[in-house]
C-alpha cells in the first residue's frame, strides 16, 4: 500500500532534514549514556537499539555507556541485602560489589547487546571498564559536614569509585572492526579492587578522551528547563554557569550539567541532555533541527 500524499511529504521532509546531519557526523564518535526510563520500557529499549544501529549504518561511531541502579536495587532486595545511600550514592561493600558486577557487567550489559544485535548488521560487543584496562579507577572520597564535629566526617562508601584514567585501545579496536561498544561503568583500582562508577561521569570522560563529536546523556526529564518550565537549548558554557548561579539549575540536574560542561570544555563539540522517555529520542536529537532535549555547545561552536 502506497503512502498518501500528506504522509509521503512528511516522510520526505524528515529524510531530507536528516541528510546534512548524516553527512556532517559520518566517521564521528558519539558517546551515549543510556539510562532512565529508556532502559526499562520495552518499546523504548527497542527504539534505542534501532537508533544506535541506524547511526552505525550511516557511518557514525556510537559508543554506549549504561547505568543500572534500579536493576541493582531490585536484585539486592530479592537477596535480602539492605541498601544504604549517602548523598545519592550506594554504599557498596564487597558483597554488594559482587551483585553490581553481576547486574551491570552481566544481566544489563548483555540485554542491551542482545537488543542491538537483534536488529542485525551492526554487531554490539559488551564489556566493562576492566576489559582491556579500559577504566582505571580510584576510591571515591566523600565528606559530610556535621554540627557536632569540628571537621567534616569522611564517609567510606566502599567500592564506589571515580575515573582516574581511560585507555581507549579496546574501544578503538571495536570501532575499527565495525562493532558497537556497550560499556558497563566498572573500573579497577591500583589496589586490584573493582569500583562502581557513575555512568554519566564515565561517559563524559570517555567522550573527552576519544575527542568525541557529541556526548548524549539520556534522562527522565525533557532537558534543562527555565524557571517558567520552558525547555532551554543551544546554550554555551557562559549561559549555563549563569543558570547555575541564579538557581535555575539545581538538585539532581546539577551533576549531569557539570558532566556536560566538563566534556565541552575538554573539546567535545556538543553535549546533549536528552529526554529518554521519548521514543527514538537519540535519532530525533541527532538527525533533526529541533531535537528533543537541551544542547550545550563547546566554545566557538554553532548550534547542533
Amino acid at each position: 500500500m502506497s503512502l498518501n500524499r500528506s504522509d509521503a511529504m512528511t516522510t520526505a521532509r524528515v529524510l531530507a532534514e536528516a541528510l546534512p546531519y548524516i553527512q556532517r557526523f559520518a566517521g564521528k564518535t558519539i558517546v551515549i549514556k543510556y539510562g532512565g526510563n529508556a532502559m526499562v520500557d520495552e518499546v523504548l529499549k527497542d527504539g534505542f537499539a534501532r537508533d544506535v544501529v541506524l547511526m552505525k549504518h550511516v557511518g557514525m561511531n556510537p559508543v554506549v555507556v549504561h547505568g543500572g541502579g534500579p536493576q541493582i536495587g531490585t536484585l539486592l532486595e530479592r537477596l535480602g541485602k539492605e541498601t544504604r545511600f549517602v548523598q545519592g550514592m550506594r554504599i557498596t561493600d564487597a558483597e554488594t560489589m559482587d551483585v553490581v558486577e553481576m547486574v551491570l557487567g552481566g544481566l544489563v550489559n548483555k540485554e542491551i547487546v542482545n537488543f542491538i544485535n537483534r536488529h542485525g548488521g551492526a554487531g554490539a560487543v559488551g564489556l566493562t571498564g576492566k576489559d582491556g584496562d579500559l577504566i582505571r579507577a580510584r576510591k571515591l572520597t566523600v565528606t559530610q559536614d556535621s554540627p557536632e564535629l569540628e571537621a567534616p566526617e569522611i564517609i567510606d562508601l566502599g567500592h564506589v569509585g571515580e575515573v582516574e584514567s581511560i585507555d581507549t585501545g579496546v574501544v578503538d579496536m571495536l570501532i575499527h572492526g565495525n562493532f558497537i561498544p556497550v560499556i558497563a561503568p566498572i573500573g579497577v583500582g591500583a589496589d586490584g579492587f573493582s569500583y562502581n562508577i557513575n555512568a554519566d561521569l564515565v561517559a563524559g570522560r570517555l567522550a573527552e578522551t576519544m575527542n568525541a563529536e557529541k556526548l548524549m546523556l539520556l534522562t527522565n526529564t525533557p532537558g534543562l528547563l527555565d524557571k517558567q518550565g520552558e525547555l532551554l537549548t543551544g546554550l554555551d558554557a557562559r549561559q549555563v554557569h549563569a543558570l547555575i548561579a541564579d538557581g535555575t539549575i539545581h538538585g539532581g540536574m546539577l551533576p549531569k550539567i557539570r558532566c556536560a560542561l566538563d566534556a565541552v570544555s575538554a573539546g567535545v563539540r556538543a553535549a546533549h541532555i536528552v529526554d529518554g522517555r521519548v521514543e527514538h529520542a537519540v535519532l530525533l536529537e541527532v538527525f533533526t533541527d529541533e531535537g528533543v532535549g537541551t544542547l550545550i555547545r563547546g566554545p566557538g561552536r554553532s548550534a547542533r
